[in-house]
Formats: structure tokens, sequence, C-alpha cells
């Protein structure tokens, strides 16, 4: 193809990824309000377990309104992931030869689970983080949280959590590239676990161990699972090479 032909196909892919993205905001449009209702439940539970007031604020008269059409846009980028993602997929596909299409294909596949048990991960840990940070309020008192300032957080918390949990496919697909060994990334174990441990106690707070555990240990278990899949995988590959060499040799005699 030439360069106007990329240009001519780069534009229809896009236009298909806008209209898919255009539909599932109309979509996220309808569903903000038990989305809402949902990411609001973990202030709806402090305020319970602490016997005071924990609400949440709306300061200006369109703040309402600003917040569901950023809950419906990002719920519309959600819904609408596996069309955008295929088309951008589907762009790049002809470039790509058959090892690494069939690399990129598992990525891709192995990569949208991953994201989603990373997001319910955070989702699972937020009524803990809201119930704990809200605690430290004076007894008598009242916790007035602004609402954009909340969801942000949580939105950003969910979103950090997911791609946490899709990195050890980082380290997996680069292995699978060649550019660092299964013995490199075992090795690393004690950085991933540093890495780990800081990454938790950053995104809960720091009192809140509990939290802070049931978040590393499914990363934990991701990343050794990857080393696993990376020292097999640098097992076949050598057995590979002594192949070859061995009917080079055979060839030759």
């Amino acid at each position: 193809m030439g360069l106007a032909e990329h240009f001519t196909e780069l534009r229809r892919r896009l236009t298909r990824a806008a209209v898919a993205i255009g539909v599932g905001v109309v979509a996220g449009w309808f569903v903000a309000e038990p989305a809402l209702d949902f990411l609001r439940s973990p202030v709806l539970v402090a305020a319970r377990s602490q016997d005071r007031a924990v609400v949440i604020n709306f300061p200006s008269i369109s703040a309402a309104f600003d917040l569901r059409i950023e809950i419906a846009v990002i719920v519309g980028i959600v819904l609408s992931s596996p069309v955008w993602l295929y088309q951008l997929f589907a762009f790049f596909m002809p470039a790509l030869n058959r090892r690494e299409k069939r690399y990129t294909s598992g990525f891709v596949l192995s990569a949208l689970p991953l994201f989603i048990a990373g997001c319910a991960a955070g989702v699972w840990v937020m009524p803990h983080i809201v119930q704990l940070m809200t605690g430290f309020a004076p007894a008598r008192t009242s916790s007035y949280l602004d609402a954009s300032a909340y969801f942000d957080f949580v939105l950003k918390l969910t979103l950090v959590t997911g791609v946490a949990f899709v990195l050890p496919l980082f380290v997996v697909l680069l292995n699978f590239a060649g550019v660092v060994s299964g013995r490199a990334i075992a090795h690393a174990w004690r950085w991933a676990l540093l890495g780990i441990c800081l990454f938790t106690a950053i995104a809960t707070p720091a009192a809140d161990v509990m939290s802070m555990l049931l978040l590393a240990a499914p990363m934990l278990a991701l990343y050794g699972l990857a080393c696993g899949v990376s020292l097999l995988n640098d097992r076949r590959r050598v057995r590979r090479l002594e192949a070859t060499v061995n009917e080079s040799l055979f060839v030759e005699s």
C-alpha cells in the first residue's frame, strides 16, 4: 500500500472506532446513575460504621452534570474497547509476520481479563480505604467529600490497579521477544517484591495492612507465573536452537 492508501485505511479504522466510542458513551449515559450509586456505596458503608455524617458534596450547579458526563465517557470507552482495540490491531496486523501476530493476539486476549481482574481488585479494597481515611476525622464532626475529587480518586485507583495486573504480561512479552531472559526475571524477584510492596503501600493507606496484603498477593502470584512461563520459554528456545545446530551439523557431515 502507498502512503495515501495507508492514510485512507487509518481514517476508516479511526472512524469505526469513533462511532463505537460514541455509541458506548450514549449507553454509558444511561448506566451512569447505577455506576454512581455503586461508586458511592463505600461512603455509605463508612457513614454507617462510624455513626456520623460522611457525604459526597457537589460544590457547584453543574458539578453533578459534569460528573455524569465524565462517567458516561469512561464507561463508553470501556464498553467499546473490544471494537477500537480490534481496529487498532487490524491496522498494524498487515505489517506483522505470522509469529508476531500470534504473540500479539495472545497478548491482547490475555491482557483484557487481567485488566478486568485488576480493576475488580481495586474496587474490592476501596471500601476499606474510604472507611479508614474518613475515620481519621475527629469525633463529632462530618466529612464532606468533594464529588469530583472522590470519583477521580476511585477511578484512578481502579485503573492503576488494572494496569498493574497487566505489567507481568509485559514481562512475558519481553521474554518472548528475546529482550530479557527468564533467569534474569527470576533473579530480580527481590526488586519485584520491593516494587509491589511500594505500589500497594502507595495505592492503599499504609496503616491498612490487610488491604495492602490483599492487593499484593495476586500481584506476587502473577509475577511468579510470569517467571515460570519465561523459564519454560527459555528452555524451549534452547532445545530448538540445539536441534537446529544438530541438524546443520548432520547436513554438513
